[in-house]
């Protein structure tokens, strides 16, 4: 699962970020109200971590904003104002939780678990396009009647085409969304994943628009 952290302070953004990596997340930070809208619009987060007190735009006007949007992903707010005004602000722009500075890693955690574990009970996740099932809450994908076995990595690629389907993604989404916005390595690694599921859902499952990215194409 990848999440989004959006706090001013690079510090305890960068702290927040290595815990949450210790628990096996996959991590983004911006530092910036503005930068934060961008990135949750481009990128499907499982959740982000948001701070009030921003440059740019402050996180009740990035919230209301993406949910404005129609942008469901679980926000939990963070803020080192004390009051509970501010807290009933942030819940009204439609944040989902609402956490004090100072805090504990450990309490951090258990906030964002209690909000994905919300997420996932609160709605089927089972998306369907032609021929091709995915469920991403239990890894799974079905390919007409064949259960098609796929690495996470393979799964995050396959289910940003899937989300994104029948528009066409590009490889620098891909890159952003699957191995993050500080990823340094070979680009060309979209290629290679694309490649690994036209082996494993047949060549025709992801078609190359040249010069454009890649587009999901699955019989109905």
């Amino acid at each position: 699962m990848r999440i989004l952290v959006v706090d001013d302070e690079v510090r305890l953004a960068d702290s927040i970020a290595r815990g949450l990596r210790a628990e096996g997340y996959d991590v983004d930070v911006v530092h910036d109200g503005l930068d934060a809208v961008w990135q949750a619009t481009e990128v499907d987060y499982a959740a982000i971590v948001l701070d009030i007190m921003l440059p740019r735009k402050n996180g009740y006007v990035v919230c209301s904003e993406l949910r404005a949007a129609g942008n469901t992903t679980p926000i939990l707010m963070l803020t080192a104002k004390d009051g509970e005004y501010d807290e009933a602000e942030g819940l009204d722009t439609g944040a989902d939780d609402y956490l004090r500075k100072p805090f504990a890693h450990v309490v951090l955690n258990a906030r964002l678990r209690a909000l994905l574990r919300r997420q996932v009970g609160a709605v089927d996740d089972t998306m369907t396009v032609g021929d091709l099932t995915l469920s991403p809450g239990r890894l799974q994908c079905v390919r007409g009647e064949r259960t098609v076995e796929l690495t996470h990595r393979e799964f995050a690629v396959l289910e940003l085409l899937v989300r994104r389907s029948p528009n066409v993604v590009s490889k620098t989404a891909l890159l952003a969304s699957v191995w993050g916005i500080d990823f340094n390595g070979d680009p060309n690694i979209v290629e290679v994943y694309v490649g690994y599921l036209r082996k494993k859902l047949g060549k025709d499952a992801v078609r190359t628009v040249r010069g454009a990215g890649y587009q999901l194409a699955v019989a109905a």
